[in-house]
């Protein structure tokens, strides 16, 4: 976490760092950005222009003379002023959709960079992060790129430059005193922005900070809504949420007293400078020494450059915000996954599809230490079974397999291949799993099914239904296989769920097959048909199975007995049986919860 004073400094600079990562994505549409900035300046040679015309016709129509060529000199003078005005809109909607496509075709690069780059990140960052926050950093980041290369490009650059032109216009034409006016003004006033604005950093950030927190507690709730109903806890979540939008409430006035004190320090400048720049240009007139045109002209370059100079601010403002929103996305890139390829990783190949862990140990820290010295084979085409009582370390056994994590020592090997030199896609498209807690997709079940292999065409997706004995529950629904599922799943069953887990194994294909307590959470007539299902698909398969229940895994060519992250024993069922060790323990426990039961 960086340091307070650290977070101090950065934030009392512009933020460079970020606009040379956007700069490539610029570079992407060169043309278009080259001749939006021809339409910039011919924008901006217009706006200048308009003041001028604007002087001579008012000193034309103030002349004695009224000869009727000279009345003609006006209405032309008027006919160029509006086609300038025309000119300098046009050219300023052109440039628009010019850059337009840089600029969203910028946030479609980076929103899809960070999309790609968060799946890469290992699990342990996402059992960590708030999904309601993260959301929210991602939509600011994004928001903020269109502002800032909006705003930046065509707003603050093109208006500094037009200060600096019309400043040198008005010391050639007019000397120095108006054009100190001007000069001291906008310094005066870019001095006074850029401190009030570090100044208000601290409730930027601290809106920014409630406003995550708020949607994170909102999510988060909904997201369980079932556990609250359950608990009935909508009070407690309503009071929780409450106490978050009362600290969002809290910054958020803050921050609006903050605008206040900048917005009149601002106004206030801004009106002694125009007050002051109408004062002299009177004064000049009064004198003989400028006429109508001239008073005319001072007061259309005041307006147009304080006008534009107020926005100025906010866009200011804006962009240290959309700045501080960017640096926040380019952040979850830098965010490094602690599982990656090695530089010669190859692509597994399995042939016959034999496990073996050698001597793996793993921890998910220093004081939390899971498995120790861990050796066993499931050998190719055999079904292996792991159990043990909870904490043991059995759902660690398929995390390491699918290497969410790496063990802290030893190895595992697929076909005498190291996993840990293989590619993790490789890996994982040769290993097919039925989950303890299948989550589904807010879709419809067909195309949840589908995503076991999201190139399968609507046969093939046809046979996995068949074949997970899901036909008969799908005809039976309003809407067929285009029924939603509800988020996460909500609106099936367990067992309807983990026919769904089953049918999309079977798409994948794989011919390694793991099941994680895949049978803990069912009813007896559910668990028999799904233990059915599992026999036919693991036909021909190497398959591990994680269980709770010793009564689903009786039939298992070998069972690993784990306790306190240790083997403890291994053989099939008569013969642990026979051993009466753990496993005999384990087994004469449950018959006796089962007996009770009924």
């Amino acid at each position: 976490m960086r340091s307070k004073q650290h977070t101090q400094i950065e934030d009392s600079k512009f933020n460079w760092r970020v606009i040379k990562q956007l700069w490539p994505y610029l570079l992407e549409f060169k043309q278009r950005v080259f001749f939006a900035m021809l339409c910039l300046v011919a924008a901006k040679v217009a706006s200048i222009g308009l003041p001028f015309i604007l002087k001579h016709a008012v000193d034309t129509l103030n002349a004695e003379n009224s000869s009727n060529a000279i009345v003609l000199v006006p209405f032309a003078l008027i006919a160029a002023y509006g086609l300038l005005r025309l000119a300098n809109v046009l050219f300023g909607e052109i440039r628009d959709t010019l850059f337009g496509r840089v600029t969203e075709r910028a946030m479609r690069r980076i929103s899809l960079q960070v999309f790609e780059h968060l799946h890469k990140l290992d699990l342990d960052y996402h059992l960590n992060r708030q999904t309601g926050g993260l959301s929210r950093d991602i939509e600011r980041g994004t928001s903020g790129i269109s502002f800032l290369m909006r705003f930046l490009v065509f707003n603050i650059v093109p208006t500094l430059l037009e200060i600096l032109a019309v400043v040198g216009v008005l010391f050639y034409n007019y000397g120095w005193s108006f054009a100190v006016i001007i000069l001291v003004s906008v310094i005066s006033y870019i001095s006074f922005s850029v401190k009030a604005t570090h100044w208000r950093t601290e409730f930027v950030r601290a809106v920014n900070q409630a406003d995550s927190l708020s949607n994170t507690r909102a999510i988060d709730s909904l997201l369980n809504y079932e556990t609250v109903k359950y608990f009935n806890n909508e009070e407690y979540e309503a009071k929780r949420y409450d106490v978050a939008l009362a600290d969002w409430e809290v910054a958020r006035r803050k921050n609006r007293l903050s605008l206040f004190a900048l917005n009149g320090g601002q106004a206030t400048i801004i009106a002694i400078a125009m007050t002051s720049m109408m004062a002299v240009a009177a004064y000049y007139v009064a004198q003989g020494t400028m006429t109508i045109g001239d008073f005319v002209l001072i007061n259309a370059f005041t307006m147009q450059i304080f006008m534009p100079l107020n926005f100025l601010g906010f866009v200011y403002r804006e962009i240290r915000g959309a700045l501080a929103n960017i640096e926040n996305l380019f952040a979850l890139l830098g965010k490094s996954s602690n599982i990656v390829d090695n530089e010669n990783a190859k692509t597994i190949q399995v042939i016959e599809g034999e496990i073996r862990f050698s001597h793996v140990n793993f921890g998910y820290g220093p004081d939390r230490q899971i498995l120790h010295d861990v050796s066993f084979t499931v050998p190719a085409g055999q079904k292996v079974a792991i159990v043990g009582p909870s904490g043991a370390g059995k759902s660690t056994v398929i995390k390491l397999l699918f290497r969410f994590y790496n063990p802290t020592s030893g190895e595992i090997y697929i076909d005498g291949q190291p996993v840990s030199d293989s590619t993790q896609a490789s890996l994982r498209q040769a290993i097919g799993i039925v989950p303890q807690d299948t989550v589904l997709f807010n879709d419809s079940i067909f195309e949840n099914i589908r995503y076991g292999n999201p190139t399968a065409n609507d046969e093939q997706v046809n046979q996995a239904i068949e074949h997970a004995h899901l036909s008969a529950f799908i005809n039976a629904l309003p809407k067929g296989r285009e029924t939603k599922v509800g988020e996460r799943g909500l609106k099936l069953s367990g067992g309807e769920k983990q026919r769904v887990a089953i049918a999309r194994t079977i798409l994948k294909g794989a011919p390694i097959l793991l099941f994680d307590e895949a049978t803990s959470s069912l009813d007896s007539q559910s668990e028999r048909a799904i233990l059915s299902a599992f026999k036919e698909i693991a036909k021909g398969h190497t398959s591990l199975v994680i269980a709770h229940r010793l009564s689903t895994i009786v039939d298992a060519d070998s069972i690993i007995v784990l306790q306190d992250g240790c083997v403890v024993e291994q053989g099939n069922h008569p013969t642990l049986l026979k051993n009466k060790g753990p496993y005999y323990q384990l087994w004469n426990t449950q018959q006796k919860v089962n007996t009770q039961d009924d």
